[in-house]
């Protein structure tokens, strides 16, 4: 499978940029259409799918990712192990599976899905808003991760009392809470009760 970079601006074999397109979504998740990246993100931003995902190690830590600071959207702020969108038809777990690859240099060991959240979340510092509908995924990760510099600036795996000390810490992604809170039932049924998150 070809890696993309969800920041490349793939090329048309006579070598033309091809847009990057994301899947519209109604409120109910219903794919109502497309619309390029870029702009599906500026205000007041559109409805459309995407997914996180919360991998985990055998001791119950996250892993976390600090986003490169070349990032046009969010640069780097800390976030959940994973996130971005599905090409238009493309499964939202496929997606997840192929981006925390092309992201980090792991494959989970066991990625389950944990439900959806629906949020609108402005980024202050970029101007774009996150107005999305994502499906989210937790999982076990067993390899170090590799991570691709164009993607990613550094990694952590955190406790959840370390993640609490780095959050007040450290800037972190709009989305980061909202997503972990949605995601919390699932992570605790994974983790379980020792590594309490």
């Amino acid at each position: 499978m070809p890696i993309t970079p969800a920041t490349a601006t793939p090329s048309s074999s006579n070598g033309t940029a091809v847009a990057i397109l994301l899947e519209l979504v109604d409120e109910n998740g219903v794919t109502i259409g497309t619309a390029e990246k870029l702009a599906a993100h500026q205000p007041p931003g559109r409805l459309h799918r995407a997914f996180s995902v919360f991998l985990f190690d055998e001791r119950g830590r996250l892993l976390l990712q600090q986003r490169a600071q070349g990032k046009y959207h969010s640069p780097g702020v800390w976030s959940n192990t994973c996130c971005g969108h599905p090409y238009p038809g493309e499964s939202p777990f496929a997606a997840a599976a192929r981006r925390t690859y092309e992201e980090l240099g792991v494959s989970p060991s066991l990625l389950a899905e944990a439900g959806t959240v629906r949020y609108n979340h402005p980024d202050p510092d970029s101007g774009l808003v996150e107005q999305e509908y994502n499906h989210l995924y937790v999982g076990l990760v067993q390899a170090s991760p590799h991570p691709d510099p164009e993607e990613v600036d550094a990694t952590a795996f955190v406790t959840p009392a370390e993640l609490a000390e780095r959050h007040a810490r450290d800037p972190f992604s709009s989305w980061f809470m909202t997503v972990l809170d949605a995601a919390r039932p699932a992570v605790r049924e994974l983790t379980g009760p020792s590594a309490a998150w």
